[in-house]
């Protein structure tokens, strides 16, 4: 391990938040899922248990009806909203009868929820239907508009894709493309690999952007911002198995939630917290 990475180390210990008697439920996190579909209920339940075991008080999943009815059944831990609706499909009328196939009525219900949320995560779970891709772009749009940050995992990745305008600019949105991903999505914006640095790419890529931050998963992690750059040398496992990437954008949703967010700014330079030594709002997060 590099000494500049037990330096960060030490730093993110910092960051963790003070358990205080005053704290009332919701203050150390309100993370929201968007994904889970009929096919795909493991991944968003992955996630939104991730923040909740790194801290966070309340994980919500946001999903279809279908994917619903089995999350709830994984843990009562997890609040499940079915707002969610995939295209009507001729095969199986019974589950879309009901649902409306107009995005914006459909993402006017999540929006709702925006006000009571710190962070968003979307994707895990996500499918590729043209509905839910379709209302994820709108409520991408309404976070964006109150400043709210977003994990973009998965098949979110082909929203961004498809419309890069929707985070363009945006450094409140982080992307976590694993290696197809990633090279789905760089290919997408005219981005070749030069070969003249192993980073070169992800820095492209945030820059293309607009400074959003991009998480690159891979034998070797990149983290950048397209003007910053870290490099993760920490062996992790060698096993890859579904599930690990979706655990990743909880940890990360909670990462970004007000409490440990303004401790990570704080800690690294960006701002300074008010608080006097001692003062149970501030100055523990001073190096």
């Amino acid at each position: 391990m590099s000494a500049t990475t037990k330096d960060i180390l030490s730093r993110v210990r910092m960051m963790i938040p003070p358990l205080l008697s005053k704290f009332h439920k919701g203050q150390l996190g309100r993370v929201a899922v968007i994904g889970g579909s009929e096919d795909y209920t493991g991944a968003p339940y992955f996630s939104a248990m991730a923040s909740a075991k790194l801290g966070c008080d309340m994980s919500h999943v946001i999903c279809t009806p279908t994917a619903a009815q089995v999350i709830k059944s994984y843990s009562p831990n997890l609040m499940v909203h079915p707002y969610m609706r995939s295209s009507p499909s001729p095969s199986s009328p019974s589950l879309t009868t009901d649902a409306s196939t107009e995005p914006h009525s459909l993402a006017s219900r999540i929006i709702a929820m925006l006000s009571r949320l710190h962070v968003l995560v979307i994707g895990p779970g996500l499918g590729r239907d043209p509905l839910m891709h379709d209302t994820c772009a709108l409520v991408i749009t309404a976070a964006r508009e109150r400043g709210m940050p977003i994990v973009l995992d998965a098949d979110a990745l082909l929203i961004v894709q498809n419309k890069p305008e929707l985070v363009r600019g945006y450094k409140l949105a982080v992307l976590t493309p694993n290696v197809v991903e990633f090279d789905r999505v760089t290919k997408a914006l005219g981005i070749e690999d030069d070969g003249t640095s192993e980073t070169g790419r992800v820095e492209k890529l945030a820059r293309a952007l607009g400074g959003v931050t991009v998480l690159q998963k891979g034998k070797k992690d990149f983290l950048s911002d397209g003007e910053k750059t870290m490099v993760v040398d920490w062996e992790g496992g060698r096993k890859r198995s579904g599930g690990q990437g979706d655990t990743l954008t909880g940890l990360q949703a909670s990462d970004l939630t007000d409490e440990v967010h303004n401790a990570f700014m704080n800690i690294f330079g960006e701002v300074d917290v008010d608080g006097d030594e001692g003062d149970e709002t501030g100055g523990a997060a001073r190096l």
